[in-house]
């Protein structure tokens, strides 16, 4: 059964401002991922620039077959 991380996030720039996500969903190759990865991945995959601090929130690992292919993220 693949797995996935649904989560909600919160991203600050230190220029002023912030996004933020729900319910967000990603493929995970593993049985886990910590909030770091997922911060990490979150700013690399969305190209983003002057990040301050990410906010992983509401974490849980779900049964979901992968929707795209999955790659390795870098620590």
């Amino acid at each position: 059964m693949d797995k996935r991380v649904q989560f909600d996030f919160e991203i600050d720039f230190t220029n002023g401002g912030g996004i933020q996500g729900q319910e967000f969903r990603l493929d995970i190759d593993g049985d886990d991922i910590s909030d770091q990865e997922l911060a990490n991945y979150i700013v690399e995959d969305m190209r983003l620039l002057m990040v301050g601090e990410v906010r992983i929130l509401n974490k849980k690992i779900i049964h979901e077959k992968h929707k795209r292919m999955v790659k390795k993220r870098m620590e």
